[in-house]
Order: structure tokens, then sequence, then C-alpha cells
């Protein structure tokens, strides 16, 4: 597996362009791939990190990506460092029982309607904080983790929602985006390094899924 860093530039029309739809950032990250299916190993996973001016791109992949097309269509492409790809096996094995991390991800959060005989339920976005709250923690043990809190300090921080809309061809998709932020204790290793490398929730395609870690002593 590997994790990605790119950044844009946004002044760019190639970077604004792909920044309004995660139908067509989807298609650019995909085509940095000679083969993006998914394997045993993992898939492909993507996250937009945006903060004031700046737009950073993470990718985690079970391949090595070439991100020469983004880099000159909305990045910075006489920079001999347009993008830096490093091993993410190098965290993962350092993954154990009982380790503590903070966290990021964004994520699609959603309840499903009763299915229908024959077919599946209609997703529906959570819409108010605790539900957005409640669906991530009714996830954790069964991703591998468990997130800290106290009496002092909520278990998992919303720092932004958003409501998208774009564009799939002839649809119209929209999307309750949520990136949550906090502290985690690992509890299954297997189950986490899974969580981590195949994502959690629906809308993996567009942006949503990938959660990032950093160790805390």
């Amino acid at each position: 597996m590997y994790l990605t860093q790119f950044m844009f530039n946004p002044v760019r029309r190639g970077a604004q362009k792909l920044l309004s739809s995660p139908h067509a950032l989807h298609a650019a990250v995909l085509a940095g791939f000679p083969d993006p299916s998914a394997t045993d190993e993992g898939r492909v996973l993507w996250r937009l990190d945006s903060a004031r001016n700046q737009a950073k791109l993470l990718i985690v992949s079970p391949g090595q990506p070439d991100l020469t097309h983004l880099a000159e269509q909305a990045g910075w492409p006489s920079l001999e460092d347009g993008w830096r790809t490093r091993p993410y096996q190098r965290v993962l094995g350092r993954i154990e029982v009982g380790h503590r991390y903070a966290f990021r991800l964004t994520a699609n959060p959603t309840r499903s309607t009763r299915p229908v005989p024959g077919g599946r339920g209609k997703p529906f976005g959570h819409v108010t904080v605790s539900q957005q709250e409640e669906w991530l923690l009714n996830r954790q043990h069964r991703g591998g983790f468990r997130v800290d809190g106290d009496d002092d300090q909520k278990a998992v921080l919303i720092r932004d929602r958003k409501l998208i809309t774009f564009r799939r061809r002839e649809d119209s998709v929209t999307l309750r985006v949520v990136t949550y932020e906090g502290l985690l204790e690992v509890i299954d290793r297997d189950a986490f390094v899974a969580t981590l490398t195949h994502g959690l929730g629906r809308a993996k395609g567009y942006g949503c899924g990938l959660m990032t870690i950093a160790a805390v002593s």
C-alpha cells in the first residue's frame, strides 16, 4: 500500500474544475493508475483536505500512482516534487492492539430504508450532528477501534459538515459529507488495518471513507 499527497494550485482553471466536482476528481485520481481495481490488500481511497487557500489531495492505494496529468492540469508542473508518495506499509506494520492515534476521517454517514422484496434499501444521509456522531460510534468496534473520550471531552469532534451536489453524467448526486477528528485506541489490529485500507462507509469513489492516523504518546 502507498500513501500519496498532492497539492493543488487553486488559481488554475483545471484545479477549480476538479475541486468543484467529486465525480471529475474521482476520474482524475483513477487515471493515475494502470489498474485501479481493488485487491485483497486494499482499494484506491482519496480525500480532499481544504484550509484557507490550500487544497491537499490524499490517496491511499495498493499501487503507486503517477499524477503527472494532475500536476500539469491542476498543480505545480514546474516543481520536481509535484506530489509525494511513500510506502504505507511502514505505518500499517507498526499498528498493534492498544496503540492510540489521532485520526481524521471524511465520511458519508447514512442510514438505509428497509429493503423491498428483491431489492435493496435506499440510503439517506444523516442530518443532525448527534446522528452523524452516532453513525461513527456504531462502527467503531467492527472497524477495529474504540474512540477515546471522557466527561470533559467529546469522543468525536465534527470539524466540517457539507451538503455536496454535483453532476454524474445525466444524474444529479447529493451527498452529506462529514469530517471527523478525535482520538482512538486499536482493539482489533486486522479489522483496523482493513478500515484504513478499504475505507469506512459509503461514497468511497467521491472522497469519503479514508481515515488517516497519527501516533500519540
